[in-house]
């Protein structure tokens, strides 16, 4: 009788790292990014959780948050400690501790206080980055630094795969690494700093030349005014960018989605079902689809920015600003990062020590402008604003993204500003961060992180989206209404509009939004939005393709052709236009941000609160915005 051989449960091996030490290119290299994403038990912090490719055995590499202390002060920090010590998911069976060669000096002090804390732990240490540290003359004895640690040193440049093949040797058997060596333990600083400056000196970690290109840019980057200056003229380029590159590959895409609707009409027997495919999914996912151009090269952008080290000067020169709303740089880093998408910006709060000003921030962030606004904003900008430029560079319709990103921006501050001085009262808290020298990331690294960026705004495409596209065709072809004999078919889509559900919706709630120029059209697609921001666009395709769904003409040219039978005058105008810009800079339309405030902050208080006084706001200030422009542009 045979016995079946159960097999052994796969090591797990905890990535250790301060951030930009190079740790996730580390992981990446050792999993081949294959990563399981998840929260930790009980907690809102995400884990990442790969398997050692090139392996004979289970092995499996946990990615910690990056951390510059083990004594937890932020969230992520006291996550780290936490799984550490075997308080969540369970005690690791190895230990990798990643540093960067170039800042070795002031990386070592972190890796003696893990070696302390978990010297029962097999250990490691990776040190990456030794291309930049020999290009600045650097020449570190790792043999020296191995037996000083009593632990294996791999020197690594992670992102060309130098020094790796010795690493997944090793990662075949973890268990066997040596345990650290017993350190004299002392909770002096001045102690430990001691001690790292003899290490390095004896190991010539301390020879390297300075970084003097860093310096001379930080000169001028770093500038109370030439910085902020610099600054606004990167943003400025930015969103120039956004109408100026994208503008054939969105040609492309849009004649691509009229000849699949046409195509439907073409194969799909005439009826219901031909009318749901061209009309609820082409027209509707098609019409968000077309804006992904523009989605990449903003991802492309912020990511270059970010990689390059300039996103954390931008949170130095911004500091001040910062702290006249009761802030911190920090958090000036994680409302950046809602540029791409408020869900992870509002997670990327975690790294924020004081709870209070992890509160403001994240009630704060929806006004930040993420990507999901990007369409709404491309839609009615690219219809109503001249496309003519100021001084023969300065597009205007360039300008005027730049403007309403900037409004979002300054909003953000100034509510954070009141809620600091009202609300969420409390000091100011220190605020420290690494700045990484300048490096040019690879094209491989670049495009993964504008790939992986590109397929969650793909995978709302097809999910969300598409669901509410199908929602909202329902919604606008039942009840059917009565065939009639002798009229249009424009009339019979008129006569459709009027019958059905949607149309039944937007009537009701028509007077109450009609004070901001919008009529029951517009109505329906505000209510579809708080799926989505973009999912009004995908609602306004379905809505006005219903007139003649054989021709895609684009939805600019529709909205600007809109004609309001009983009054004769354009159902859109520049003044309905820059209502609904401001209405959309200002209200919470997000399910998914509301669900993650609720998350991280631990109640539903909250976002309730955030929905309420952004929802108020966007009415008041669209009110304004309507009438003023009403009364000087038409």
């Amino acid at each position: 009788m045979s016995t079946a051989v159960v097999p052994a449960s796969p090591l797990r091996v905890a990535l250790l790292g301060a951030p930009n030490s190079g740790k996730t290119t580390v992981f990446n290299a050792l999993t081949g990014a294959r990563a399981k994403v998840g929260n930790y038990p009980g907690v809102t912090v995400e884990r990442r959780e790969g398997s050692v490719r090139r392996n004979s055995r289970s092995v499996r590499v946990l990615d910690l948050p990056g951390s510059y202390s083990l004594r937890g002060e932020t969230l992520d920090e006291q996550v780290v400690e936490q799984v550490l010590d075997g308080k969540l998911d369970g005690k690791p069976d190895a230990l990798l501790i990643v540093v960067d060669a170039t800042t070795l000096q002031r990386s070592l002090a972190m890796v003696l206080e893990a070696l302390e804390a978990h010297s029962e732990l097999p250990s490691a240490v990776v040190v990456t980055m030794i291309d930049e540290m020999r290009a600045r003359g650097g020449n570190i004895n790792f043999a020296k630094l191995s037996k000083t640690l009593g632990t294996a040193v791999f020197p690594v440049v992670g992102h060309r795969g130098v020094g790796l093949d010795a690493l997944f040797r090793a990662l075949e058997t973890p268990e066997t690494w040596s345990r650290p060596k017993a350190f004299p333990k002392s909770d002096a600083p001045e102690e430990r700093f001691e001690w790292v400056d003899t290490v390095c000196a004896d190991i010539g970690a301390t020879k390297m030349d300075p970084d003097t290109r860093s310096d001379r840019i930080d000169r001028w980057l770093l500038h109370p005014l030439l910085g902020g200056l610099a600054f606004a003229a990167v943003m400025i380029f930015v969103f120039q960018s956004i109408f100026t590159w994208a503008v054939p590959a969105m040609d492309t895409i849009e004649g691509i989605v009229g000849e699949l609707g046409r195509l439907s009409r073409t194969v799909l027997p005439a009826g219901l079902l031909a009318d749901f495919w061209a009309d609820g999914v082409v027209a509707g996912v098609g019409s968000v689809l077309v804006f992904l151009p523009q989605i990449i090269i903003l991802f492309t952008l912020i990511h270059f920015l970010e990689d390059v080290g300039y996103m954390a000067r931008a949170a130095f020169v911004v500091d001040r600003i910062m702290g006249w709303v009761g802030l911190q740089g920090r958090s000036f880093v994680v409302l950046l990062s809602c540029s791409a998408c408020a869900v992870p910006g509002i997670m990327a709060a975690r790294t924020i020590p004081s709870p209070r000003d992890r509160l403001t921030t994240i009630l704060v962030s929806p006004f930040m402008t993420c990507s999901a606004r990007l369409p709404v904003y491309t839609l009615l900008i690219a219809a109503f604003v001249p496309a003519t430029t100021l001084g023969g560079f300065l597009g205007i319709q360039g300008l005027v993204m730049f403007g309403l990103y900037l409004l979002g921006a300054a909003t953000a501050l100034g509510s954070a500003a009141l809620l600091k001085s009202t609300v969420v009262r409390g000091n100011i808290a220190t605020f420290y961060m690494e700045l990484p020298p300048y490096r040019f990331p690879t094209l491989k690294l670049l495009a993964s992180q504008v790939w992986q960026s590109a397929r969650h705004f793909l995978k709302r495409a097809g999910t969300i989206i598409f669901a509410a596209s199908v929602v909202v065709w329902m919604l606008l072809n039942f009840p059917r209404a009565d065939a009639q004999v002798g009229i249009t078919p424009e009339a019979q889509a008129q006569q459709q509009l009027e019958v059905s559900a949607a149309g039944h919706i937007g009537r009701a709630i028509e007077p109450a939004i009609e004070p901001l120029g919008y009529d029951w059209k517009i109505g329906v697609g505000l209510i579809a939005s708080l799926a989505a921001r973009e999912v009004i666009v995908a609602t306004l395709a379905q809505i006005y393709a219903v007139g003649d769904p054989d021709d895609f003409d684009g939805l600019r040219s529709a909205l600007q052709h809109d004609i309001n039978p009983t009054t004769g005058q354009p159902v859109f105008n520049i003044a309905v236009a820059l209502s609904l810009l401001i209405f959309f800079v200002f209200a919470l339309q997000c399910t998914s941000t509301i669900v993650v405030m609720a998350k991280e902050t631990g109640s539903w208080k909250w976002p309730a609160f955030a929905f309420s006084y952004m929802l108020g706001l966007a009415y008041l200030a669209s009110f304004i915005t309507y009438r003023v422009a009403s009364a000087w542009l038409l």
